[in-house]
């Protein structure tokens, strides 16, 4: 017997993997300086990786795309998917990224009683999200693959390039939680990472189909 759709939909268990994300931080280790707050700083710091993750693999996409567009024989007959894959991505990285902007402010708040507007890291966040968003209503709109593909790949390696001079002040380098030689928090770390992971794979899928709609009204048209 054929499952129900309702089970196959990638919005449902993308709401799955958010009610379990939450969950999952809800109860993870405590910290002898930060206390039960550092549950914000993991959620913070799993939400922030993804969406990095997803810039990356989106420029990832649209390189081997434009290659197939060149004609590079192992890419140039899955240059469409390829094109497909870095728009959905590019789409999954903001709606991460921005959302992880409140996220460190509710981290700020909770562990330094305050907020740090003026933190360089924080400030080059939300410069790169405003930036991201407008970009990407920009593809949406001109809607040329070629060109979405080519403006991921430059977004991720000028957000790298950016952080990688950033100074450090509230964002201790390079990673804390890796250094910090505690085995129960690494692992609980790396498990909400890999659960916000799936939770960004479905997203993407919702996103793909919505840019296969789009397509094919748009061909219909």
């Amino acid at each position: 017997m054929p499952m129900p759709k309702i089970i196959k939909s990638p919005l449902l268990w993308f709401v799955v993997c958010v009610i379990g994300i939450a969950v999952l931080a809800f109860f993870g280790p405590e910290e002898k300086s930060l206390g039960a707050n550092v549950r914000i700083v993991y959620l913070h710091g799993a939400w922030v990786l993804t969406a990095e993750i997803a810039f990356i693999a989106a420029g990832l996409a649209g390189l081997a795309g434009l290659l197939g567009l060149l004609g590079l024989p192992a890419l140039a007959s899955r240059t469409d998917m390829f094109h497909r894959w870095s728009r959905a991505l590019g789409w999954t990285g903001i709606f991460f990224w921005v959302t992880y902007l409140p996220l460190s402010l509710w981290a700020m708040q909770a562990n330094w009683s305050g907020l740090f507007l003026a933190e360089p890291r924080f400030r080059l966040a939300l410069t790169f999200a405003v930036v991201g968003v407008l970009l990407q209503v920009g593809l949406w709109l001109i809607h040329k693959p070629w060109l979405t593909s080519t403006a991921n790949l430059a977004f991720i390696i000028s957000l790298r390039l950016v952080f990688a001079s950033a100074e450090y002040i509230m964002h201790p380098p390079p990673s804390p939680i890796f250094s910090s030689g505690l085995l129960n928090i690494q692992l609980f770390f790396i498990g909400l990472n890999l659960l916000t992971l799936v939770a960004a794979y479905f997203l993407t899928r919702i996103f793909l189909s919505r840019s296969a709609a789009r397509s094919q009204l748009t061909a219909k048209n």
